[in-house]
């Protein structure tokens, strides 16, 4: 009996040891499920050849809610491996064209939002052609953009204009700029935190978020540092969530602030080292993010 006691009393002693890092833990754990849906972009987990069941796995086992897809040919096959693991495709990277003579969509468009439809899926659709942050082909692009938005609307599927550095749309004032002008309310704006960073000043962020959030669908972001982004380099750019001098809570709490109801991806392209360690280290970052916006709102 006194071998007993002694033993729970150990126990006891050892359990208060340890739990107030266990409680710091489940609440950071808390803050990123009461945050906001987080999937990772195909770049992140689509390495050494991993199968869609293989992607799938492991967004599931490191804690993410679903993928956005960068491989229109293959939709069926991982829309297949993520309702086995109970995730969602968030959306699908395609792209278009403002240039004449050129196809204005991808040709796959059309079937793609077939195997789409009721999917709740995004089309993250980026725009070449002209000249980046130009104006001059806004009367073609928004005729364009209504026939794309008209299309997806009998599937339930939106179209968020995905801003990227060199394209037609390249700021996220210029995916403003069409949505506005093209009138569809399935056609609105993504923003993309490294394409931001690379064009304009970070001390913008709150503003570009809130001109934005009219139009808003979907976020994403990554790791990055501060400073001069505009004369940095990818490999500064984009980085692990963990990683990076640049105050990534800041897009949370004005999200949160601006009440914005979409999901946040996770920014993955060129990001050195395997699948696992990328996403697991942008995964704890998430956590650590999510909890700190909660604790500044």
């Amino acid at each position: 009996m006194k071998t007993r006691k002694l033993l729970c009393g150990l126990a006891a002693v050892a359990l208060l040891g340890v739990l107030p890092g266990l409680t710091a833990a489940w609440n950071t754990l808390a803050a990123a499920e009461a945050c906001f849906p987080f999937y990772a972009f195909q770049s992140g987990c689509a390495r050494n050849n991993a199968s869609c069941d293989e992607q799938a796995k492991l967004l599931k086992e490191l804690g993410y809610d679903g993928i956005g897809f960068e491989d229109a040919k293959h939709i069926p096959e991982m829309l297949k491996a993520l309702d086995a693991q109970g995730l969602k495709m968030f959306s699908v990277y395609m792209g278009a064209c403002v240039d004449a003579g050129k196809p204005p969509y991808d040709p796959g468009l059309k079937k793609c939002l077939k195997q789409l439809n009721g999917r709740d899926t995004l089309i993250s659709l980026f725009v070449t052609g002209g000249k980046p942050s130009s104006d001059a082909s806004d009367e073609w692009a928004v005729v364009m953009l209504r026939g794309i938005a008209d299309m997806a609307e009998p599937n339930g599927i939106r179209i968020a204009l995905y801003p990227h550095v060199g394209c037609y749309v390249a700021r996220v004032e210029d995916a403003i700029r069409l949505a506005k002008k093209a009138g569809r309310k399935n056609l609105g704006v993504g923003f993309n935190l490294c394409h931001f960073l690379k064009l304009d000043d970070g001390k913008n962020l709150e503003l570009r978020l809130k001109e934005a959030m009219p139009y808003l669908f979907t976020v994403s972001i990554n790791g990055a540092d501060g400073g001069d982004t505009n004369q940095m380099n990818w490999d500064r750019l984009i980085q692990t969530l963990d990683r990076g001098s640049f105050d990534v809570a800041r897009v949370l709490k004005t999200l949160k602030q601006l009440d914005y109801k979409g999901a946040v991806g996770l920014q993955c392209y060129a990001v050195p080292g395997p699948a696992r360690q990328v996403l697991s280290h942008s995964m704890s970052g998430w956590r650590k993010l999510c909890d700190r916006a909660a604790k500044e709102q």
